[in-house]
Formats: C-alpha cells, sequence, structure tokens
C-alpha cells in the first residue's frame, strides 16, 4: 500500500512537469520558479486613462469646514 502512495505521488509530479513542459512553462520545470508574464506595451502615445481629481479652491474649503462642524456640533449634542 505504501508503494502504491509513494507511486502515485511520482506519477502526479511527472504529470505536472509533462503539462508546464507542454504548455511552454519550461522555466517552471528546469527552476521551479514561476515566470512572471511580460507587461503589454502600451500603444503608442496613449497615457493612463484616469482623470484629473479636482482642485478645490478656498471657497469649497470653506463651505466643507463649515458642514464639518455643523456635523461635530451636532454629534455633540446627541
Amino acid at each position: 500500500m505504501f508503494e502504491i502512495s509513494i507511486f502515485c505521488v511520482v506519477l502526479l509530479a511527472a504529470g505536472y512537469g509533462v503539462t508546464m513542459w507542454v504548455i511552454g512553462r519550461r522555466a517552471d520545470v528546469l527552476h521551479g520558479k514561476f515566470v512572471e508574464a511580460e507587461p503589454e506595451p502600451e500603444p503608442f502615445g496613449i497615457g493612463p486613462l484616469e482623470p484629473p481629481a479636482p482642485r478645490a479652491n478656498a471657497e469649497s474649503l470653506r463651505a466643507l469646514l463649515t458642514v464639518i462642524q455643523q456635523e461635530l456640533k451636532d454629534t455633540a449634542k446627541i
């Protein structure tokens, strides 16, 4: 029974090695390290598509401060 268990483990390891070899991950088989995928190049002239952050002006900051102060006063009353 013990021999069958050892045989199954060896067969599983061999199957894994053959599978990695067939799908082209030979570095995994040879060195035991995972190969990182190469980064895809970005199209020429296109940068990140994130919108710029809105700029805060003094008036909007004062309004925000007023709202926060009012919320703190309301919370203190409870």
